[in-house]
């Protein structure tokens, strides 16, 4: 998929997030990258770059203290790669993008795994 239509549906299940969400995103970036980090993949416990999605990085929002002001933003990275290798279609692509978004989100907002799976 041509790098530009990946950005534009990550920009679109940002745009689909519902409005009370989306008014408390707060010091977050969201980016695109090829592959995690061997970094970012210790952080998760996981060794290969292929199974990887997203990670969110930073402090969530509910933990978030009055000292947390002029903190460098939050990081959540969507890794292209992995996610149009999981897919066949255009179709698959945009439905994994966005569960992948709003799994990273749901992260920002506090939420651990198994509340997420249990969404």
């Amino acid at each position: 998929m041509d790098p530009a239509r990946f950005e534009q549906l990550v920009e679109d299940a940002l745009a689909d997030l519902p409005g009370d969400f989306a008014d408390k995103l707060d010091n977050v970036s969201v980016v695109i990258e090829d592959l995690a980090t061997p970094e970012q993949l210790a952080q998760v416990e996981m060794n290969d770059p292929h199974q990887l999605l997203g990670l969110y990085e930073g402090v969530p929002l509910p933990r978030r203290a009055r000292g947390y002001a002029g903190a460098l933003p939050d990081r959540i990275s969507i890794f292209r790669v992995p996610i149009e290798e999981m897919c066949r279609t255009d179709e698959q692509v945009r439905k994994l993008v966005r569960d992948t978004v709003m799994h990273e989100l749901g992260h920002y907002f506090g939420m651990d795994d198994e509340m997420l799976r249990d969404i």
